[in-house]
């Protein structure tokens, strides 16, 4: 099989190094010697391994993807930079003919499908990369539709903790709240309870200390009114590599989808967890 040019683009963030990390090993992928950085990097390239990566900053980007395009041909970008920055990247790469997987949370998620829909190109768009998760994300919506208000008068606490540098709420929190409000509890983003401090993580929480610098643990917790039952449901995540792994299965799908011809559609982790 012919190897699938990717840029990975957020470098030198820590996932976007996880990714790429994880396309220098495997044998389906080539890493594009680019990344697209933010503007706040001082750098002009970042080493990984025995590989330079060239960081573009946004500033002169529009004047180089021809040169890399005309360079790398066919190449599908995955982009982990920064919330700030998701809508106007989902912009160029529609502008410019790239098809993405895009794994940063944050932004304005229906401009950025409307922006993908309005364009010739398809794209992989999900808040958690990482298929377990997402799976559990789906057997609690199922549960969700099939049982509607199953836990009204019951109050819900949702707790997320990641690296001190994440900087928006968790996407996957963030979705689930939509679950718990059809099971007829109200609960607001806003409402999450969002740790980022290193010592409360490792003291109160028990994170291991090697994994601070990267993780993700999120616990629900379900309670009746008169407090005499409770529901709990944790997934906790040390590092980045589930995020890797499952952000590649889904450039594998994305490339599928290419070859089929399916411009201007967005995707999900469902679809590439359904493999359809």
């Amino acid at each position: 099989m012919e190897r699938i040019k990717i840029m990975i683009n957020g470098i030198p963030g820590n996932v976007a190094v996880n990714v790429a990390k994880h396309i220098i090993k495997d044998d389906r992928f080539e890493l594009v010697q680019e990344s697209l950085t933010g503007p706040e990097i001082t750098e002009d390239e970042y080493k990984i391994d025995s590989h330079s990566i060239r960081l573009i900053r946004p500033d002169v980007r529009d004047g180089l993807i021809a040169d890399i395009q005309k360079k790398e041909g066919l190449f599908i970008s995955i982009d982990y930079t920064h919330p700030s920055a998701v809508n106007s990247n989902a912009e160029f790469y529609c502008n410019y003919g790239l098809p993405f997987v895009m794994g940063t949370t944050g932004g304005d998620r229906k401009a950025i499908e409307e922006t993908v829909c309005s364009s010739d190109i398809p794209a992989v768009i999900a808040p958690n990369m990482a298929k377990q998760i997402v799976a559990f994300q789906a057997m609690m919506e199922w549960c969700a539709e099939t049982f509607p208000g199953i836990f009204k008068d019951y109050s819900l606490e949702i707790r997320e903790s990641h690296q001190k540098g994440k900087a928006d709420t968790s996407g996957t929190a963030r979705a689930m709240t939509t679950y718990f409000n059809k099971f007829g509890i109200p609960f607001t983003e806003d409402q999450i309870i969002m740790e980022r401090d290193p010592e409360k993580q490792k003291n109160e929480w028990g994170i291991p200390e090697e994994h601070l610098g990267g993780h993700g643990w999120h616990t629900y917790t379900i309670t009746s009114n008169d407090k005499t039952v409770n529901f709990s449901f944790s997934h906790n995540i040390n590092g980045r590599d589930i995020y890797s792994k499952g952000t590649l299965d889904a450039v594998i799908y994305l490339q599928k989808k290419i070859n089929e011809n399916h411009g201007g559609k967005v995707f999900t982790m469902i679809d590439v967890l359904k493999g359809i």
